[in-house]
């Protein structure tokens, strides 16, 4: 269902600066390029962090709209909700090249703030959030929100990943946190809610391979009230890290621990090793969890406002490396993407099968990567 070929097509990339200063939107666009064969041009895009700093109190809903006549029924939902603060219509450039595909949408960004009794009781301001959004994604026709997080925001569409890029402007924004794709369907649409990054609050997700495990997946999050609409088995991913992370409450280790679970001969070698706490922590969450693991050829990125984490499956079915230069990680299928943007890295290591990859803020730390009570 999302990305698999012969050639392990999809381009991954992402950049994070951990003292958070903002990175321009240059960098992550000729990363992603670079990978332009790994894609055949029906989807490609981005997501940053810290490119709205003046409205960051906000969340940021970026709408695509099939039509322009579709905003009034968005801003009516929205309004009952939330107050909007801002709304405009997206920046765009035309580029001849996406037209010959596909006549491109209409996007609108809202700001917006939550109103106090608009919340369900025992309804958090976040589960707010995302009953807009499913009821945005699934209510109304021809409106599709690709990101609703604060001082964020995704931008994607069906084209090879320059024509997306020159399309959003994306050399423009400053962020300092980036995440990019470039798409190779195979089997589900090329269209312009399908392509990636999926996201939802402020997680966002890009991804390479096929989740066979789709339709378990889905049925389990769509007992939590998530709707999966958008045509793609990466959209449940960005789901089930909302789920497991912000309302279970599991430590980030724990969330991936379930999501690309060991197999059970490696738990059972925990318990020969002495590794007895580690052991029953897999044990268990293998056990509890098992709806949500992902089963499938993948490598994933998963950005939040916090950092990135990359990981991919049990036995690393699809490229992901990683490097570092200073205070700067880079993430990404291929080596040369990497050093397209940073020749001389200080480090670069390929990671091992199942083993995220986190890179935190400098003001984190990994044991403090907790949701709130």
């Amino acid at each position: 269902m999302g990305c698999y070929s012969e050639m392990s097509g999809c381009g991954l990339a992402g950049i994070v600066n951990r003292d958070a200063k903002p990175i321009s939107g240059k960098f992550i666009y000729d990363s992603i390029t670079s990978m332009k064969e790994r894609g055949n041009g029906m989807g490609a895009g981005y997501a940053a962090y810290g490119i709205y700093p003046e409205m960051a109190d906000y969340y940021a809903f970026h709408v695509m709209l099939d039509d322009i006549d579709c905003e009034s029924e968005v801003n009516t939902v929205l309004g009952r909700s939330f107050r909007i603060v801002k709304s405009e219509i997206i920046p765009t450039k035309p580029v001849p090249s996406l037209y010959k595909k596909t006549k491109p949408p209409v996007f609108y960004r809202y700001f917006v703030e939550p109103r106090e009794d608009a919340r369900l009781p025992m309804e958090s301001e976040e589960d707010l959030v995302v009953r807009v959004v499913m009821t945005i994604n699934d209510k109304v026709k021809g409106a599709y929100v690709i990101s609703s997080g604060k001082n964020m925001g995704a931008f994607k569409g069906v084209g090879h990943p320059d024509e997306i890029g020159d399309f959003f402007e994306i050399k423009e924004y400053k962020g300092y946190i980036w995440l990019a794709h470039t798409r190779f369907p195979t089997n589900t649409p090329g269209w312009w809610g399908g392509a990636h990054p999926f996201t939802l609050l402020d997680w966002a997700i890009v991804h390479n391979g096929e989740i066979t495990s789709y339709g378990t997946n889905k049925r389990y999050v769509e007992m939590f009230g998530y709707r999966c609409t958008l045509l793609t088995d990466t959209e449940v991913a960005a789901y089930l890290f909302d789920l497991l992370f912000r309302k279970h409450r599991l430590p980030i280790r724990a969330v991936f621990m379930a999501m690309a679970a060991p197999f059970w001969k490696d738990i059972e070698h925990y318990k020969k090793t002495g590794l007895d706490k580690l052991y029953k922590m897999a044990k268990m969450i293998r056990t509890v969890y098992a709806p949500a693991m992902l089963n499938g050829p993948f490598a994933m990125l998963f950005a939040f406002k916090d950092g990135v984490i990359g990981f991919n499956d049990r036995i690393k079915l699809r490229p992901f490396v990683a490097a570092e230069k200073g205070n700067t990680v880079y993430m990404a299928s291929e080596e040369s993407a990497i050093r397209v943007i940073c020749e001389e890295p200080d480090r670069v290591w390929m990671p091992k099968a199942g083993e995220p990859v986190i890179a935190l803020l400098n003001h984190c730390k990994e044991e403090d990567i907790c949701y709130p009570a």
